[in-house]
């Protein structure tokens, strides 16, 4: 690729010819306020926060706006920060967006850009459209139209990433507002609970149903992790909270799904912390199943197999092994099978 030279705020950069403004600005560490962009999706333009000053005269959004050689950027001086302030306080004059009530509170990119340009929502009246709020109809996603800003990063995520193309606006205007499929509710749609749009909304207009009365966002820590459910390897990230419970989930960039994740990664956790999980083995006695030691059990399941093998062979045995255990716990099943039972009938249950 071609290199270009561009000076943004003074310093002096270097990109590749093709790339926004944006794009070089972020390889080079230097953030640019934003709200519609997100580099896995298409750009569109549409919040206009990005805006930069070209040449000391144009201003352009630099997340479609391409890099020229010799272009000075200008990203923040009094006239664009007078512009980001007019447009935020615009977003919060036309919605709902109470902090104090909203999921993503601590975790929405409106409320770290309000925040920073000391952004307050004014008094006067301004009409606004009641909008679409769903909290009852899906058991993975609650949705709330009224904090929307119409940045279409949902629709963005369902069309290009999970290409499901579920989500849409319909009307225009004052009238513009989020749909789902032929304006269905988001439960009785053809919603595969992939999170995407959730995972790339900046704001609370879309949330996760689980996550719903288990904490505040600034409190949950983080850890990441591999997804157990195939062989594709995803990367996740889990949050718990402070009694130490799995709440959420979301993609990791870092893996192979580079972010993205199916509905079983996104909320099949919950059974880590069942009350249904056994902690100690079962044997039935008299018909009952009671709890015995560990030494007991193996020593019982070591002798059925004995038995078993000395009967009907090797191959009268087979294991089924589980992604729910470790890789070293799985490694073991397959080594106690060959080595020790002298067959190969064993099988995972994340094979593709």
């Amino acid at each position: 690729m071609e290199k270009i030279r561009i000076t943004i705020d003074g310093k002096e950069v270097f990109g590749e010819r093709g790339q926004t403004i944006m794009e070089v600005a972020r390889d080079n560490g230097i953030d640019i306020p934003h709200l519609c962009y997100h580099p896995k999706l298409s750009k569109t333009g549409a919040c206009r926060l990005c805006l930069v000053r070209i040449d000391g005269r144009m201003l352009k959004t630099s997340c479609t706006e391409f890099a020229m050689d010799g272009m000075n950027v200008v990203t923040e001086d009094d006239g664009l920060k007078g512009i980001r302030r007019w447009l935020l306080g615009l977003l919060l004059l036309e919605g709902e967006h109470n902090c104090l009530y909203c999921d993503a509170d601590g975790d929405c990119e409106l409320q770290k850009y309000v925040k920073m340009y000391n952004v307050e929502k004014s008094d006067e009246d301004f009409p606004r459209n009641l909008r679409e709020v769903d909290y009852v109809t899906s058991n993975a996603i609650k949705r709330n139209e009224n904090r929307c800003i119409l940045c279409s990063r949902c629709i963005r995520a369902c069309k290009e990433v999970q290409v499901s193309n579920v989500w849409g606006f319909t009307e225009r205007g004052s009238q513009t507002h989020l749909i789902a499929d032929d304006d269905r509710r988001i439960g009785e749609s053809s919603c595969v609970k992939c999170g995407a749009c959730v995972q790339l909304c900046p704001t609370g207009a879309l949330t996760f149903q689980p996550v719903l009365g288990t904490g505040l966002n600034w409190e949950f820590d983080k850890e990441s992790s591999i997804c157990i459910y195939c062989g594709v390897g995803c990367k996740i990230d889990f949050y718990k909270n402070k009694e130490g419970l799995l709440v959420k989930t979301r993609g990791n960039d870092d893996g192979p799904n580079k972010g993205h994740l199916c509905v079983k990664g996104r909320f099949g956790f919950d059974f880590v912390q069942s009350p249904k999980r056994l902690t100690k083995p079962l044997m039935k006695k008299d018909g009952q199943f009671v709890e015995v030691g560990w030494d007991e059990a193996l020593d019982f399941v070591a002798d059925r197999m004995k038995g078993i093998k000395d009967k009907g062979g090797p191959d009268a045995i087979a294991a089924l092994s589980s992604a729910k255990c470790t890789n070293e716990e799985n490694y073991l099943v397959q080594k106690l099978m060959r080595g020790v039972i002298g067959t190969n009938n064993v099988d995972h249950c994340a094979r593709l």
